[in-house]
């Protein structure tokens, strides 16, 4: 490979080739002895931020220096969710290919904003959601992306739902339209109601469904509240109720999956919403998918 001028300010290879080593080093003996370590970090709230600098320096610091800082400063005010004990939460998602993976995208640093940006990085998420897709036994027409984090999927299901419902809010906004609601579990992250807030449903527009023993939404309670919002709203909303909860395996604060028990009702009973000529709502292209907007 034919060396290239070096970024001012970057590490030369040689240097960077040490310090990854010694930081490759440093993840294997921390997966191979975690187990060791405490759970829960044992420091107190601002214990880390009085060991930092208050103001930001005027030269950059030896990253030998900054590595032996993050052993001291960062790594005892570490909670460990790589530990074999560890419940809270959420399960782990961290592995060993996990990781050198990360460590090859950090280098690599593309952004697959369009096919051109990266095709590779495209093309694999393609081809590895739809590896997920056959997993759980989906219909082959089921596309979707990888998103960051959980909570933004919840605001993008819930901004795809929105679409469907109130498909004149795609130019016009909410302003003077009926009014809906978002029903979710009581055990459901707050993800979801700052997504509703967020997408202009208001704390109105949402209500949350008390559980069962087992934590599953009670199908008697969602119909009762949609009851509710449609008995006291017949001249302010159209025939339609937002009753449409997610589908989840789990929450932050538990799990429940399986068969809805016999003799359940569900909200299938509800009217479909109609658009103001009395036809149902045209379905729209998915937002991002191949041929869409």
């Amino acid at each position: 490979m034919t060396p290239v001028p070096r970024l001012p300010g970057d590490l030369p290879p040689e240097e960077f080739r040490r310090l990854a080593h010694e930081a490759a080093d440093w993840m294997a003996d921390y997966l191979a002895g975690v187990g060791a370590l405490p759970v829960m970090a044992r420091v107190r709230p601002g214990d880390v931020r009085a060991r930092l600098p208050a103001s930001p320096p005027e030269a950059g610091e030896d990253l030998d220096a900054a590595l032996a800082d993050f052993r001291d400063i960062v790594l005892p005010g570490i909670t460990h969710w790589n530990h074999p004990a560890f419940f809270g939460y959420f399960s782990v998602s961290g592995s060993g290919p996990g990781i050198l993976g990360e460590m090859l995208t950090a280098a690599l640093n593309v952004n697959a904003m369009v096919w051109r940006s990266s095709p590779a990085a495209t093309e694999l998420e393609e081809v590895t959601l739809d590896w997920l897709r056959q997993l759980v036994e989906l219909p082959a027409e089921f596309d979707g992306t990888i998103n960051d984090t959980a909570s933004s999927s919840v605001l993008y299901a819930l901004a795809a739902a929105r679409e469907v419902a109130y498909p004149e809010s795609h130019h016009g906004g909410l302003f003077g339209l009926p009014r809906g609601r978002i029903y979710a579990s009581e055990h459901a992250h707050s993800s979801v109601e700052k997504a509703v807030l967020t997408l202009g449903l208001g704390r109105g527009g949402y209500r949350a469904i008390p559980s069962d023993d087992v934590f599953r939404m009670r199908p008697d309670a969602l119909r009762e509240a949609c009851d509710e919002f449609l008995g006291g709203h017949r001249a302010s909303i159209r025939a339609w109720c937002g009753c449409g909860p997610g589908a989840t395996a789990g929450a932050a604060g538990g799990a429940a999956a399986g068969r809805r028990p016999r003799g359940r009702p569900t909200p299938r009973r509800w009217p479909r919403r109609r658009t103001a000529s009395g036809t149902p709502p045209r379905p729209r292209p998915r937002a991002g998918s191949r041929g869409g907007p």
